[in-house]
């Protein structure tokens, strides 16, 4: 497990967010094997600059993977400060097809990643529960969404969305079928 970083200068922050979001896109696009320096050159920092954020490539698949969980269950709170809670929970459902499209994206570097001992996936499930729940809570408490609905369901449900509706031809097929999950837990709401 990599540790967190210390608190970083503004341009510090900003080349390792370039870093990530340029290596979630050379994994998916390219695989595990990418080259340090291709990712480097690819978010306009120098390969000193990558190695010194991220020593090892495990690390570096380890922290795109919890920058891009982070980015999904940190939106949860941003779309419940500017929409409805059933709204904001449609927008973060589109949100999380987007997360697993790069989680599957970068499925063979996660994989290596993996067998050489690192758990990007340790918090997956409590992050994104929390997420989900902090939705369902307020749409609850805002009578726009059913009240009890387990967090997992709907994060299963949302999975196997993102399964069936895996290229992007398909985004428009996913995006009814979370219509219609999103009416299910309008369910009983009279809405």
């Amino acid at each position: 497990m990599t540790s967190s970083p210390g608190p970083l200068r503004a341009d510090a922050r900003r080349n390792r967010e370039r870093i990530l979001e340029t290596a979630v896109r050379a994994f998916a696009e390219q695989g595990p094997d990418v080259a340090f320096d291709a990712i480097a050159k690819a978010a306009g920092v120098g390969s000193a600059t990558l190695y010194r954020h991220f020593p090892t490539r495990e690390a570096l698949v380890e922290a795109a993977y919890r920058n891009e969980l982070a980015r999904v269950c940190d939106s949860a709170a941003e779309l419940l400060a500017e929409f409805p809670p059933d709204r904001a929970m449609r927008l973060w459902m589109d949100r999380f097809i987007d997360y697993l499209a790069a989680k599957q994206g970068m499925a063979d570097a996660l994989r290596a990643a993996v067998a050489s001992g690192a758990d990007p996936f340790a918090e997956t499930l409590e992050k994104l529960g929390g997420a989900i729940d902090s939705l369902l809570r307020a749409g609850a408490e805002a009578d726009l969404l059913r009240s009890g609905i387990d967090p997992l369901d709907v994060g299963l449900s949302l999975t196997g969305v993102a399964q069936v509706t895996g290229t992007p031809a398909q985004r428009d097929r996913a995006g009814r079928l979370l219509d219609l999950i999103l009416d299910g837990l309008r369910y009983g709401t009279g809405r």
